[in-house]
């Protein structure tokens, strides 16, 4: 598989899973930025890591909903972590819910796993998380498909209003690779916008389909 083959290609990457794996939380993955900034430089040519400002490592425990039990596992990755790239960026998305609303402005409902959060997040292309299983084989997770992943499309996912978080992220990624086709959220004036000279865009024959749940990176 292509993602693999390019995650498997960044030794920073390669390195991280492996941590992260021996950490064992539970359903975790790697997800989002770190994953599609990575495949977007290697599309484009650019030095690994260009873009990319922390690593996001989800898990899910609803056992202990604390946030003292979140905090414990965060001082128990540090050390393992330290060494690696980062900053490592830990979150129990089964506790999102109890501080969403009071960051954001806007209400999340409890998540029944982590991998249904990736259909929560501002764009599709956000949509996507690895883990290192422990034969070696890379997990990915992508309830969008990877159409505008390997397209260089920022699509909008209105599961949630993101609206705001959207269109800051669109901003810097359009500066970061101009290459990218970025699409506005709905209601927003701006028309799709495609630097001048692009190249069309590149499929890979799987196309967004609708999020699978009910309703950030």
């Amino acid at each position: 598989m292509r993602l693999a083959a390019i995650i498997r290609s960044d030794p920073d990457l390669t390195a991280l899973l492996a941590k992260a794996r021996h950490l064992a939380l539970p359903q975790w993955r790697l997800v989002a930025g770190c994953l599609y900034q990575t495949v977007w430089n290697a599309l484009t040519g650019r030095p690994r890591g260009h873009g990319i400002r922390d690593y996001d490592l989800i898990y899910f425990d609803d056992i202990d909903l604390s946030w003292d039990a979140e905090d414990a596992v965060l001082r128990r990755a540090a050390p393992v972590l330290a060494e690696g790239v980062g900053p490592v960026e830990i979150r129990n998305q089964a506790r999102v819910h109890l501080w969403f609303e009071r960051r954001f402005g806007g209400p999340y409902p409890p998540l029944p796993s982590a991998d249904a959060a990736l259909a929560r997040y501002a764009a599709v292309v956000h949509a996507v998380g690895v883990r290192l299983e422990p034969d070696d084989t890379l997990s990915i997770a992508a309830p969008f498909g990877l159409a505008d992943l390997f397209g260089m499309v920022l699509r909008p996912n209105p599961a949630l209003a993101n609206g705001p978080a959207y269109a800051a992220k669109a901003e810097r990624a359009r500066a970061l690779w101009p290459e990218l086709t970025v699409i506005p959220w709905p209601g927003a004036a701006e028309a799709p916008v495609k630097c001048a000279g692009d190249t069309a865009a590149i499929s890979t024959g799987l196309s967004p389909a609708p999020s699978p749940f009910s309703t950030s990176p």
